[in-house]
């Protein structure tokens, strides 16, 4: 029974395993950028979004509040 025993790496192969390492890193640097940017305008997106949604609600709160007063008014001088 004979054995090939394991070949060491040749001086290329460390090479082009660290030419790999760089190019998956690089590619890993520019995802975490396009995610970067991509949650920027999420945040853009989402703050408008309750700036709108506060703005409606005082905008509801008012429209209410002065119904009622015209109501009780209307209701105190008729009377």
């Amino acid at each position: 029974m004979t054995t090939t025993p394991d070949s060491e790496p040749t001086l290329q192969d460390l090479a082009n395993k660290l030419d790999k390492l760089t190019s998956d890193l690089n590619k890993s640097l520019a995802d975490n950028d396009r995610f970067k940017t991509e949650l920027d305008k999420f945040n853009d997106r989402f703050s408008n979004y309750q700036r709108a949604t506060q703005w409606v609600m005082q905008l509801a709160f008012t429209l209410i509040a002065s119904a009622t007063l015209t109501v009780i008014i209307t209701a105190v001088v008729r009377k």
